[in-house]
């Protein structure tokens, strides 16, 4: 507390108490910088002038406070309307903020309402569906935490994390095996048509579907963590274009899924790419350990293998325009053009990973310690959820 002189120790303990009530709320008063700063400058104005009138003051009777000076009386009552103001001021902020808040959600929520039609009731109330600006927020603290990760870590060594990363593939594996295992049986089934599946007609199955589909839906938040990795390691050149953007764009774009078309022909990508990632994640797992390189040869048909992921899924969805079943026909044009732009930025690595540069020099360039993977080679290697990029997921 800033009135600690020893003159200050004869207040009433009414005065002590509202001064440690007006320093407790400019300490706590953190979210409102400009406020604590005013605050602050107050409470030390106020207590040099009581400081400087205790001297010259009189002392007079007063029933509720006992014996007080004219000065505290001053203090007191200057003080407890800079406390009440303020106070005011920090409700009315609050309320404001949180209606500016609510009025910004629910503008992005009608417009997107408007652009896609009703939303699929069999999800509302579902974790982070009924609102966009969680899943937008948690995208824009994702895409920040790059940024001042790299400006903290500029002059910092790089981490380890080896047994993080261990403990963090095996996660993403067993996942991936869970969502693989009930996308298939889940799909059978509802009698599921590989060609073009609607969104209604499987019942329960369907709402199984759903459920399978929101884990991979909050997958893609989890896997935000990849990049977390390679600023912590300083691999910066493995932050690529490629891995930002299929980072962030996955984990809006099947907020709208889940919103939206939860269900039916939805289930082929995350079918595939639960199965491409079991084999990702565990080539990534036990590329932690410098002994187990030297089993690692496959990496190459890793990179063909989401190469073949994306062909499939766009030749699935495509099927669905062929022969329509009721799925909404834009969802599956907008699914076709993003896989494309993945295929494009796909095959850009590729070449200059394959092509380019010789087998026989890469192999020189990894020596078996070396580590890989997860912010580790700056080699190439596939990136998770079915794209690749030169510091794989």
């Amino acid at each position: 507390m800033l009135c600690q002189s020893p003159d200050l120790q004869t207040f009433s303990s009414d005065a002590r108490e509202l001064i440690l009530l007006f320093s407790t709320y400019t300490f706590f008063e953190n979210e409102m910088l400009l406020t604590a700063l005013q605050l602050l400058i107050i409470e030390n104005v106020l207590c040099e002038l009581l400081r400087a009138m205790i001297p010259h003051a009189q002392g007079v009777r007063d029933q509720s406070m006992g014996t007080v000076s004219s000065a505290e009386i001053l203090f007191l009552g200057t003080l407890k309307c800079c406390l009440f103001f303020a106070l005011l001021e920090r409700s009315i902020l609050d309320l404001s903020r949180g209606e500016l808040l609510k009025a910004f959600d629910d503008e992005i929520n009608a417009f997107l309402d408007n652009m896609f039609g009703p939303r699929d009731s069999r999800v509302r109330g579902w974790f982070m569906l009924d609102s966009y600006l969680p899943t937008f927020s948690l995208t824009a603290v994702y895409l920040l935490s790059i940024w001042l990760g790299n400006k903290y870590m500029k002059n910092r060594p790089a981490l380890s994390l080896r047994g993080i990363l261990t403990l963090y593939n095996l996660g993403i594996t067993l996942l991936s095996v869970y969502m693989l295992v009930e996308l298939i049986l889940s799909s059978w089934e509802g009698g599921y048509n590989l060609q073009c599946q609607d969104l209604a007609s499987a019942g329960e199955a369907d709402v199984r579907v759903a459920k399978v589909l929101w884990w991979y839906y909050f997958s893609k938040l989890i896997e935000f963590v990849d990049t977390i990795f390679f600023v912590l390691r300083k691999k910066t050149s493995q932050i690529t274009f490629l891995h930002v953007y299929h980072h962030a764009s996955m984990f809006n774009i099947w907020w709208c899924v889940l919103n939206w078309i939860p269900c039916g022909q939805s289930f082929f990508g995350p079918t595939l790419n639960s199965f491409i990632h079991i084999l990702m994640y565990s080539y990534y797992g036990l590329s932690v350990f410098p002994s187990m390189h030297k089993y690692l040869w496959w990496k190459k048909y890793l990179t063909q293998a989401q190469l073949l992921q994306f062909v499939l899924t766009i030749t699935h969805t495509m099927s669905a325009v062929v022969k329509p079943c009721g799925f909404p026909m834009g969802c599956l044009i907008f699914q076709s053009s993003y896989m494309l732009t993945l295929v494009i930025l796909f095959l850009n690595f590729y070449f200059q990973t394959y092509r380019k540069k010789p087998m026989k020099k890469e192999m020189e360039e990894s020596p078996a310690g070396k580590e890989v993977k997860n912010g580790f080679s700056k080699a190439y290697f596939p990136a998770a959820n079915g794209v690749i990029s030169k510091k794989t997921q």
